[in-house]
């Protein structure tokens, strides 16, 4: 059974070291432990040293397909930890027993990283597709301010894979397989206004893009962002675009136009590679 390295026995300078209060950056915030389990730590002691006459044809699992939360970025509020699930797809003559998938941020593993999503399970539950080939999943959390200390976390992250051949021969592994988001989560508000309003007057609609901020777990004005007003008549199903505005510096949304006919006003916003989109739902003006 393969041991992971936050429940593997350790000694010497490695047991002192998990001892250790988190360290701290400059303003403050602490830092969690970001000690990533290498391909030997995560499957090293099972796997089986093949026969010297073998070693040159050692065949190593294939890694065809990773996902991460089925597809989607990783969105992440102030609060409430995100728990979402990994699968990995890869492929062995004798078969696939085990797999592993984690995300990290940063520049490279050694001295670059700033950042450690770690599964939550020692072990990933595999089901077959065929004799040589298996699907494993695994799940992973993210809690806001701990594993996302920092705010700067927010963006594209590295996705490690590893893979463990059913006769436990060979380790397929890989820091840099593939890149997931993990986002700060966002929403838009709306507000039309008069209501009811009278052909050809005007119309304010005013409003706010926020986002979810991880180091004081508050909702903060996204400042500088583009943010179209869209429109649907109150007989349609289809919202088309008006105009589009940018945001204060404190996030807020304000702009006008005329009544035409009764229907709907809402702002959305498309999101960017640190924020999710939002939309706000459509506050309806009744034109006499």
């Amino acid at each position: 059974m393969r041991i992971r390295a936050t429940v593997a026995a350790v000694s010497g300078a490695l047991a002192l070291s998990a001892l250790v209060v988190p360290a701290a950056q400059a303003d403050g915030t602490a830092v969690p432990d970001l000690h990533k389990p290498t391909a030997s730590e995560l499957f090293g002691n099972v796997v089986k040293a093949p026969r010297a006459s073998a070693r040159a044809a050692t065949t190593l699992p294939v890694i065809s397909k990773v996902v991460v939360n089925g597809g989607k970025d990783v969105v992440v509020g102030t609060t409430a930890a995100k728990k979402f699930t990994v699968s990995l797809t890869a492929s062995h003559p004798s078969g696939v027993s085990d797999a592993y998938v984690d995300l990290w941020h940063g520049t490279n593993v050694d001295d670059g990283m700033d950042g450690l999503l770690l599964p939550n399970e020692d072990m990933a539950s595999c089901k077959n597709v065929s004799a040589t080939t298996a699907t494993c999943t695994l799940t992973i959390t993210a809690y806001p301010g701990d594993d996302l200390y920092k705010n700067s976390l927010a963006g594209t992250w590295h996705v490690s894979a590893g893979a463990l051949a059913a006769d436990e021969s060979a380790v397929a592994y890989t820091d840099f397989y593939s890149k997931a988001r993990v986002q700060r989560f966002s929403k838009v508000t709306v507000n039309a206004a008069p209501e009811p309003v009278k052909k050809g007057k005007t119309i304010t609609v005013t409003g706010k893009l926020w986002r979810a901020n991880w180091e004081d777990f508050a909702y903060h004005g996204y400042a500088g962002q583009s943010v179209k007003l869209q429109f649907r008549k109150k007989t349609s199903s289809t919202y088309s675009t008006v105009k589009t505005i940018k945001t204060s510096s404190t996030g807020t949304l304000k702009t006008t136009v005329k009544a035409s006919v009764d229907g709907y006003w809402r702002y959305s916003f498309a999101g960017t590679s640190t924020t999710p989109t939002a939309t706000a739902a459509g506050d309806f003006v009744d034109v006499k």
